[in-house]
C-alpha cells in the first residue's frame, strides 16, 4: 500500500467543499465539509475563500491519516473557463489565470483547480488537472444560432456527470461511448438535456441560465416578449430577475419548494397543484429529448436519465411515456461527480486519456 499512487478530487460547491481519495478504483476517504454562511460571509469574494477551504482540505486528509506524498494526481473541478473541449487538462498559468479572472464571473467551481495546482505544487511530484468543467464545448456550428447576431447559443451544461454516465452506459453495453448516439437528460437542481454523437456533444440546452425545461430552481425558456417588458417595467433590479430565472425559479417559484422530493411526496398526498406542476415539469423534459431526437437524425441508441431527480420512479415514468418509442431508456439516478474525476484521473494514470492543453 505505501506504494500505491493515489488520487485526489476536489469538488468546491457554493456552500460545500467535497474531497474524495481513490487508489484505483477503490475509495479510501470520502467527505463533504459543509461551510455556513457565517464562515463564507467573512469573504467579499469567492477567490477569497482560496486559503480557507485549501487548509480545511489538508486538515481533513492529515486527520484521516491519508499519506499526502501518496498522492500523485490531483483532479479539482473545473470552473467557468472559456469554451473548451471535452476532456482532462492539466493546469497550467493561462488556466489559473482564467480561473482567478473568470470571463463568466465568479463561482466556487473556480477554485476547484486553483487549489488543486497549489496543493499539488506543495507535494512536488503530484500533478494537477480538470476534468470536463461545464464549459464543455462541441457544438455543431449550426447549434450556435439563436434567430438574432447579437446572441448565440452557448454549451454550458453539466458536462462532468453527462459524460461520466455516458461512458459507463457505453461500458456496461461493451460499446464504445465514441460509437453510439445517445441522449443524456440530467435531472437536478439545473435540468440540462444532450445530443451526444459519437463521443461529443453536438447539441445541449443552455441550463445555467434561461434555456430548456424549467428545473426545481431555474425557470428554463420564458416568453421573450414578456421577460422584456418586465426588465423595463420599472419593478425589478436586473439582480432580483436573474434571481427569478436562476436561484428562485422553476418549482421554488411554483411552489416555494426547490425540493422536487417534497413536492412529489405532497402530490401523492393528493395536493393537486403539487401533481401538475411535476407533470408540466416532466412535460418539458420530454420536449427536449423529443427536439434532440432530431438533432442525431432520429438514430439514438438510447436515452440515458441520471441526476438527483432520477432518484424518483413516478417522475422519470412521466417523461418515460412519451419518448420510450424514441430509443431504449437506462436510469442512472443520482450524481457520482466524485467518482467521476477521480474516474478521470484514474484515466491519466492508465495512460488512457490524453492530457489536453488550456489556451
Amino acid at each position: 500500500m505505501d506504494n500505491v499512487a493515489l488520487i485526489l478530487a476536489i469538488n468546491p460547491g457554493s456552500t460545500s467543499t467535497k474531497i474524495a481519495v481513490y487508489s484505483g478504483e477503490i475509495p479510501l476517504f470520502l467527505k463533504n465539509l459543509k461551510h455556513s454562511k457565517e464562515s463564507l460571509d467573512k469573504f467579499d469574494k469567492i477567490s477569497d475563500q482560496f486559503s480557507f477551504r485549501k487548509q480545511l482540505i489538508i486538515d481533513q486528509l492529515q486527520d484521516a491519516e491519508i499519506n499526502l506524498q501518496q498522492i500523485k494526481i490531483i483532479v479539482g473541478r473545473g470552473g467557468l473557463l472559456k469554451p473548451i473541449e471535452s476532456g482532462v487538462y492539466e493546469v497550467n498559468e493561462a488556466m489559473i489565470h482564467d480561473l482567478r479572472n473568470s470571463p463568466l464571473g465568479e463561482h466556487a467551481s473556480n477554485l476547484g483547480g486553483l487549489i488543486a495546482h497549489d496543493i499539488a505544487t506543495s507535494l512536488g511530484e503530484a500533478r494537477a488537472f480538470i476534468a470536463n468543467p461545464v464549459v464543455v464545448d462541441e457544438m455543431e456550428e449550426i447549434a450556435r444560432f439563436s434567430g438574432h447576431p447579437k446572441f448565440q447559443r452557448k454549451s454550458i451544461f453539466h458536462a462532468l456527470n453527462q459524460k461520466a454516465v455516458a461512458r459507463e452506459h457505453a461500458k456496461s453495453i461493451m460499446r464504445k461511448y465514441e460509437e453510439l448516439n445517445l441522449i443524456v437528460v440530467h435531472l437536478g437542481g439545473g435540468i440540462t438535456i444532450g445530443a451526444h454523437c459519437k463521443g461529443r456533444v453536438i447539441d445541449v440546452n443552455q441550463g445555467l441560465d434561461g434555456e430548456g425545461p424549467f428545473s426545481p430552481e431555474r425557470s428554463g425558456t420564458l416568453p421573450v416578449g414578456d421577460l422584456v417588458r418586465l426588465c423595463f417595467g420599472g419593478d425589478y433590479t436586473q439582480k432580483e430577475i436573474m434571481t427569478m430565472i436562476k436561484g428562485s425559479g422553476g418549482l421554488a417559484a411554483y411552489t416555494g419548494s426547490n425540493s422536487a422530493y417534497d413536492i412529489e411526496k405532497k402530490a401523492f398526498e393528493g395536493d393537486e397543484f403539487s401533481n401538475l406542476i411535476l407533470q408540466a415539469m416532466a412535460y418539458q423534459v420530454a420536449k427536449e429529448i423529443g427536439a434532440m431526437s432530431t438533432v442525431l437524425h432520429g438514430r439514438v441508441d438510447g436515452i440515458l436519465i441520471t441526476g438527483g431527480v432520477a432518484n424518483s420512479k413516478w417522475f422519470v415514468n412521466l417523461i418515460s411515456e412519451r419518448v420510450h418509442t424514441i430509443a431504449p431508456i437506462h436510469v442512472y439516478p443520482g450524481e457520482d461527480e466524485m467518482r467521476a474525476l477521480a474516474f478521470n484521473g484514474l484515466r491519466i494514470l492508465k495512460g488512457e486519456a490524453e492530457i489536453k492543453i488550456y489556451k
